[in-house]
């Protein structure tokens, strides 16, 4: 057990009672209406294969996302990880995958908030899966504006050449997931992608929580 969950109780992150699962079955039932879970193949102008986004973008979803990301709920890690893991068609999916991969934060940022919310995710997933997690390999090596403040032109210019891949050898003919909390205009897990595809990589899905 690590420190973070060693402070903080199992408990559903919706209602945020007691429970062993991280997800009540009321809550989960609750959030049905906001799932989306597709498994979409993408278009050529993306550099990955496959999208697939757990839940729209709103209500119940967009609360817990930004309470998790800047209220310093860490405990949230654990129900997000259950409603991706809960869901066999999903996970049966990601499971012919070799590597996942959070997509990071910059080094500053990371160590202002103490974690890196789709890290800890992806460290579930992984450990579910029996697939291997790389945490270190792909870096951000600037602090951009954030992309939630800009258009969608914007953003693309916002991510280019702030990513860099340290070890491309372990991503070579392997495939990856590619994962982030909010899918909006694709425009960071495709820069991320197109990284990663160029090193040779054999299939890319980006799995995001929720897609706005």
């Amino acid at each position: 057990m690590n420190l973070i969950d060693a402070f903080f109780p199992e408990v559903c992150g919706i209602c945020e009672k007691i429970n062993s699962n991280s997800v009540c079955y009321n809550c989960k039932e609750k959030l049905k209406k906001y799932e989306i879970s597709s498994i979409n193949r993408c278009n050529e102008d993306k550099w990955f294969d496959y999208a697939i986004s757990m839940y729209r973008y709103e209500s119940i979803i967009r609360n817990k996302i930004i309470e998790y990301k800047f209220s310093e709920k860490v405990y949230l890690h654990k129900t997000f990880s259950r409603l991706i893991i809960n869901n066999r068609k999903i996970c049966s999916f990601l499971k012919s995958y070799d590597i996942i991969i959070p997509v990071p934060m910059y080094k500053n940022k990371k160590y202002k908030r103490g974690y890196n919310q789709t890290e800890l995710i992806a460290r579930d997933i992984a450990k579910e899966l029996n697939i291997e997690l790389q945490k270190n390999n792909l870096i951000k090596i600037k602090d951009n504006k954030r992309q939630s403040t800009l258009t969608k032109e914007e953003r693309i210019q916002n991510v280019k050449d702030v990513f860099n891949l340290l070890n491309v050898e372990t991503i070579r003919n392997r495939k990856i997931i590619l994962f982030d909390d909010i899918y909006t205009t694709g425009s960071t897990t495709n820069e991320c992608a197109k990284l990663i595809k160029k090193t040779g990589a054999k299939e890319i899905t980006v799995l995001t929580i929720a897609k706005d």
